[in-house]
């Protein structure tokens, strides 16, 4: 691991200069000193597709966050060095990702999540030795991803979704049999806008949640 990797290719190149001075939503901006401190890899690669991430999908028997497409990533446990370590951690524990094999592109500025009371730093790395990937965590995890970013930027695969009571609860993907929402969604966009991938969609097409999807997000 390297915390700059020069083999990283030529269209991350605007992501590396752009994603550490991501611009924070106000929903999102550190708010509260006791905060639990947590990481997530944002994992870039080049898969058969072409350019790719990494998603998680949590598995639906959690507490919390169950069933939600997601970013590896956890708490950053005492025994961590920092974000970058412990992002590190839960990707090679949730999905098999070997740590060697990922160099450290940057750290993205820290999201506070009101709902859990965390505070995310977001790591971003190249896969630049990919390794097999699979469900680390049976109990945890469901599926893990390796999705393209042509499939993340299609218009076809964009929609806003909506609690059935009327409330707009944000932008959402629909990729590999996945609904991306809530807070993973909102970052997602940014790290797209960040590396200059974002493409123009219907935000007109709305969406409920699947009544599937609530009842799972109504467990925390």
């Amino acid at each position: 691991m390297t915390e700059i990797a020069p083999s990283s290719p030529p269209w991350l190149d605007r992501f590396r200069v752009e994603g550490p001075r991501m611009p924070v939503p106000p929903m999102f901006r550190p708010a509260a000193p006791a905060a639990r401190a947590a990481a997530v890899l944002i994992l870039f690669g080049e898969g058969p597709d072409g350019p790719d991430l990494l998603l998680t999908e949590r598995a639906a028997t959690l507490n919390k966050h169950a069933g939600q497409p997601a970013f590896p990533g956890g708490r950053i446990d005492p025994e961590d060095d920092g974000p970058v370590a412990a992002a590190l951690r839960e990707a090679w524990e949730e999905a098999g990702v070997e740590p060697d094999g990922v160099d450290v592109l940057c750290t993205l500025p820290e999201l506070y999540l009101s709902r859990s009371e965390h505070l995310v730093t977001p790591v971003a790395g190249w896969w630049r030795e990919p390794s097999e990937i699979a469900p680390g965590h049976p109990g945890e995890v469901a599926m893990v991803a390796r999705v393209p970013l042509g499939e993340l930027v299609d218009p076809a695969n964009r929609l806003m979704v909506r609690h059935p009571s009327g409330i707009k609860l944000g932008p959402a993907f629909r990729v590999r049999d996945m609904l991306v929402w809530g807070f993973t969604a909102a970052l997602l966009i940014r790290v797209l806008d960040a590396g200059g991938w974002n493409r123009p969609w219907d935000m007109s097409h709305v969406e409920d949640l699947p009544p599937e999807v609530l009842d799972l997000a109504d467990r925390g």
